[in-house]
């Protein structure tokens, strides 16, 4: 089972222009897959180095050009595998940039901070970054049947786009619960030396139970028992592992509009499902709205990134409680969306139509979401 990466055609097209490579993706989301897929184009004068390997990290720690030129033995095009491995890593792939000009690199990373910290000073204007997410329901569409989109739909709910889970027929939740109890840990519980999984994991479970709703940091604190800053702290690690993102509130006019709480939601469904245990099919959850929710704006973050969109989501609500779960902004305009599973009608808050009287307003439903993240079929 093959499913092409949307993003695989920007990263081919961005060889060999003078500017080192950066891949970034959670554990498991494909990369070694993809950038396998890449190398195949190159036969002959590429190689794959796997730094998880304690030789490779050895070869590629502070070494000099001459040393580096002698172990890529004249391959013009190199992908460094989990290059965050290599201490110094960003001073060397700046020696490969400043140095080996013809010899392009593509490295990938699991987490931002580790790699991304590293090599920010030393690369700059050198590098392209790139962003790979697990499966999108844009890519499944070319592999899959329009009918077999619609019967797989509450499937990838539930249990999520992770290739592996995907990909598998047997043993999902098993292999779903290790993925999220051990992969998407990995990293962070290095990072920092943090030492307490199980209150991370707390943090996981309730930010898992607030998607939908704003989260207010001092509540996470309270419940948890620590201080503001380490929730804050916590959320920025978990964000640059790849396993949540923020939207923050949209506010421009309004004076009651809020504009210091945040949404919180998990970039899988899959994953958030599995750590608060809860694997049911749709017609026996009480979540259904909030996980709908969450999995269709997951899925629009990832139709922009794959297809280069630049347009900056928010969420609108007053204190009065007037809301509409999604915004867009790019280019000028604002687009406004609704999120429901089956409800087939929406009216808008008549204080954002006054406010906003240009904004586009959609109902985002079970019905049409294909339009929204990108997945109709040619």
């Amino acid at each position: 089972m093959h499913i092409k990466r949307t993003i695989q055609a920007s990263i081919e097209k961005s060889l060999f222009k003078n500017k080192v490579l950066i891949l970034y993706g959670a554990r498991q989301v494909g990369k070694t897959t993809l950038v396998r897929e890449i190398l195949k184009k190159h036969p002959g004068q590429s190689a794959y180095l796997n730094c998880d390997e304690p030789d490779i990290r050895a070869a590629l720690t502070d070494k000099t050009s001459t040393e580096l030129k002698v172990f890529f033995k004249e391959k013009k095009f190199i992908v460094l595998d989990e290059a965050q491995q290599v201490k110094n890593i960003g001073h060397t792939l700046k020696i490969i940039a400043d140095n080996l000009p013809s010899t392009q690199i593509l490295a990938t990373g699991s987490s931002s901070f580790e790699l991304s910290d590293k090599i920010a000073e030393p690369l700059t204007g050198r590098k392209r970054e790139f962003l790979l997410y697990p499966f999108s329901f844009q890519e499944l569409a070319s592999f899959y049947s329009e009918v077999e989109m619609d019967r797989l739909l509450e499937r990838r709910i539930i249990y999520g786009m992770y290739p592996e889970i995907v990909a598998g027929k047997e043993n999902t939740e098993i292999n779903l619960k290790s993925l999220a109890r051990s992969y998407s840990y990995k990293d962070v519980l290095k990072y920092q030396n943090i030492k307490n999984p199980d209150l991370l994991e707390k943090l996981l479970q309730a930010l898992a139970l607030q998607v939908g709703n704003e989260v207010s940091y001092n509540e996470l604190a309270a419940l948890l028992g620590i201080d503001k800053n380490t929730v804050a702290s916590y959320i920025q690690i978990l964000e640059k592992a790849f396993i949540i993102f923020r939207v923050g509130p949209f506010s421009r006019n309004l004076r009651n509009e809020l504009k210091k709480l945040r949404k919180i939601y998990f970039y899988d469904t899959g994953l958030r499902n599995a750590l608060i245990n809860n694997l049911n099919p749709l017609d026996l959850r009480q979540d259904v709205g909030a996980l709908w929710e969450n999995f269709v704006i997951s899925e629009r973050r990832k139709f922009l990134a794959n297809t280069a969109l630049d347009r900056k989501g928010y969420f609108w609500r007053t204190a009065q409680k007037q809301e509409i779960d999604y915004l867009e902004e790019g280019g000028g305009h604002l687009w406004a969306f609704e999120v429901k599973w089956r409800k087939e009608k929406f009216r808008t808050p008549k204080v954002f139509s006054q406010a906003y009287p240009d904004a586009e307003v959609s109902l985002v439903t079970s019905k049409n979401y294909k339009d929204f993240i990108g997945a109709v079929k040619a």
